[in-house]
């Protein structure tokens, strides 16, 4: 299967030149979905981790059954303000402004090897700020998985130069 002919473009959101690469046709396809869940089960089952981390709010869509097919605990990845309870959050800078992210202080315990899922892989900045978020939380991060990387804005060689193993189903060239 082609996953990369289930995901559409739209050109010029959110603003004029990006070209959005929307994984809501991939969602809504039911066989297309499940292989995506399907291959990366069948990639990180070989893996020796205790938790998959997803990043607000598609990395919640590609992480959350992951984690239920792989038989591991879920940690959710929130904007500020979204999470109940006491939470630890990190700073991180935007094309355009800064923003913040968090997760639970009692998300897991220190030692735990992580799985940092995402929808995209773009710049970079809130998958770097994540793998910082769990690293000073006391998590390992066992791998950066992404359904898309855009290769052309650098995100994922951000990550490999920081020391983090990268791993993508597919990727579109140019913005």
């Amino acid at each position: 299967m082609n996953i990369k002919e289930l995901i559409r473009t739209i050109p010029d959101y959110p603003k004029p030149g990006i070209m959005f690469r929307d994984i809501t046709t991939l969602l809504s396809d039911p066989e297309g979905f499940k292989y995506v869940i399907k291959i990366l089960a069948d990639r990180y089952s070989k893996y020796d981790f205790d938790f998959i981390a997803g990043i607000e709010a598609r990395g919640f869509i590609v992480g959350a059954p992951l984690a239920a097919t792989l038989t591991k605990g879920f940690i959710p990845v929130r904007k500020t303000g979204k999470l109940p309870g006491q939470t630890v959050s990190q700073s991180y800078e935007l094309e355009y402004a800064t923003d913040k992210i968090e997760i639970h202080a009692d998300a897991f315990p220190k030692g735990s090897r992580i799985l940092l899922v995402d929808d995209l892989i773009a710049t970079g900045g809130t998958a770097i700020a994540t793998t910082q978020l769990i690293e000073r939380c006391g998590g390992e991060i066992v791998e950066c998985c992404f359904v898309i990387d855009l290769p052309d804005l650098g995100g994922a060689k951000k990550l490999e130069a920081m020391g983090r193993c990268v791993f993508s189903l597919v990727g579109f060239e140019g913005d």
